[in-house]
């Protein structure tokens, strides 16, 4: 990794995107602590101090803290990857979404725009469910009178200029920068977090120092959850790039006097080919309690309801498996279809060694597909729930480093990573032909 960019910095075309990218990356850090107006400092820091052990935690990690002070960016891209998965989801639903999304560039460009409007409609609910959450827990300046009207318009217009200006980052980075853009700004408000989680575990580990006798657990768990860290990401570099290869053999055919085909070859599918998108959206879906939280201030058995869905809780934990599975079963039907698989083969006289053309490929291609699917999504749920049962068991609650911001940290460093080596490559050939 580190040769990679080493060799990247030396090509000047590269190492200008990679100067862009970190430029943005910073802009998205002063962001990040640029404070909205009309809202008490003090006030918030005490009602965000618990943020991290509730389902607003998962939030303030995307966000690399900005969520928690209540900044510029404090919407960060979650409303984007929100319209991204509604729009995808759309596709498939709605005819002429689904028109548009096989009109080749022309068709992207407008599915991209309709994202983009709906982005900033999202950023607008969150940014007033965030206003509501504010006022109800006091954190405004004003309550009453045409000031508070004013200062909830430019607290809602903030947030989502803000989330509408992180979108627009992003697509600068897909065009200038390396790498995605949108997995970049994840990538590093998730790594604007480590050094909060470092000192968390640092707190557990002093607190087992001084005081043997209350907090001696923690002398063995601190340490732990480290090792447990490192071990989540060698998994995870593992799965990315884990893959069930079959076998697939090319007919020969002479034409005039060449023979082609003949040759051996594999059809991989990877292991994790939904990425992580099946543990955001699930994670979405179970933030819903929370935004209405954010919206009505509950009381009664209303609140006790909502609470059953804590982030630390049972239920929540399971409910999170089921989606994350689900939703990976579902990312596969889209991006594969066995049956054009097979037909494909065949067009291109390619067999699976001992089956038969056509339906029985089709039939292998799905049970393989299906088995697949379930192993990485048990992975990804595993992963993501993971660090709630070892907060659960150890009492170590409020850590800011989940298993989602793992996987979505290690994926992005190695999507980067390679594309530098693809675009390297493409460059050497490209001496060649010049």
């Amino acid at each position: 990794m580190f040769n990679t960019l080493k060799n990247a910095w030396k090509i000047p075309d590269l190492r200008k995107k990679i100067l862009f990218t970190l430029m943005i990356i910073v802009v998205f850090r002063f962001g990040s602590v640029i404070p909205v107006p009309f809202l008490d400092a003090a006030a918030l820091g005490t009602l965000m101090e618990s943020a991290n052990e509730s389902a607003l935690g998962y939030v303030n990690m995307l966000t690399g803290g900005a969520f928690a002070n209540a900044t510029l960016f404090a919407m960060g891209i979650t409303p984007y990857i929100n319209s991204s998965i509604i729009i995808q989801l759309l596709t498939v639903a709605i005819p002429p979404l689904e028109r548009l999304a096989k009109e080749g560039e022309e068709g992207r460009k407008k599915i991209a725009a309709i994202t983009r409007y709906t982005t900033v409609l999202l950023g607008l609910l969150q940014g007033t469910a965030f206003y509501f959450f504010l006022k109800n827990n006091g954190v405004t300046l004003f309550n009453t009178g045409f000031s508070a009207v004013f200062a909830a318009f430019i607290i809602v217009l903030a947030f989502t200029a803000g989330t509408a200006l992180i979108m627009w980052m992003g697509e600068q980075i897909n065009q200038k920068g390396i790498g995605n853009g949108i997995s970049i700004i994840l990538f590093a408000g998730i790594v604007a977090r480590l050094p909060v989680t470092l000192g968390q575990v640092w707190e557990y580990f002093h607190a087992a120092i001084q005081q043997p006798q209350a907090f001696g657990k923690y002398f063995v768990f601190a340490p732990l959850f480290i090792i447990l860290f490192l071990a989540v990401i060698w998994i995870i570099v593992f799965m990315n790039d884990a893959e069930r290869r079959l076998p697939v053999q090319y007919a020969k055919k002479v034409v005039g006097r060449k023979m082609y085909g003949g040759q051996s070859t594999f059809l991989p599918i990877k292991v994790t080919m939904s990425g992580v998108m099946p543990v955001i959206f699930a994670s979405s879906i179970l933030s819903i309690p929370t935004t209405i939280q954010m919206f009505v201030n509950p009381t009664g058995g209303f609140a006790k309801f909502l609470s059953v869905f804590s982030s630390t809780g049972w239920l929540y934990s399971v409910l999170y498996l089921l989606l994350i599975v689900v939703f990976a079963y579902f990312y596969m039907t889209i991006q594969y279809n066995p049956i054009e698989m097979a037909n494909n083969l065949r067009t291109n006289n390619g067999t699976i060694p001992g089956l038969r053309p056509g339906r029985p490929t089709a039939e292998f291609i799905s049970k393989i597909l299906s088995k697949v699917t379930l192993i990485g999504a048990m992975f990804l749920a595993v992963v993501a729930i993971l660090p709630i049962i070892y907060g659960n068991v150890t009492g170590m609650q409020g850590l800011t480093m989940g298993g989602t911001s793992v996987i979505i940290m290690v994926g992005v460093a190695l999507e980067t990573v390679k594309q530098m080596e693809s675009q390297m490559m493409m460059r050497h050939y490209k001496g060649f032909l010049d």
